[in-house]
């Protein structure tokens, strides 16, 4: 898909939460493109390239940013105090 640096938390230079676009929800940066969305396209088999058309104006490092943001998400642990 791109070269992104696996390993290296990169995602912050790409994706940003701000209160005042899409009540918060993570986008990626200097758009109104959330994550999800091109979370949902992903789950729907569409390929990079076909997202890429669909959104010019996306680099093939905001989708992979995109994927790297969901896995921290998914990473995340919860401790329910004692």
């Amino acid at each position: 898909m791109c070269a992104y640096r696996h390993g290296m938390k990169q995602w912050p230079d790409r994706i940003e939460s701000n209160p005042q676009v899409l009540r918060g929800k993570p986008c990626v940066k200097g758009t109104r493109i959330p994550v999800a969305l091109i979370l949902g396209y992903l789950a729907a088999q569409r390929t990079a390239e076909q997202i890429l058309q669909q959104f010019p104006e996306l680099a093939a490092a905001d989708i992979a940013a995109c994927l790297d943001f969901a896995r921290d998400l998914a990473d995340f642990e919860s401790f329910a105090a004692a």
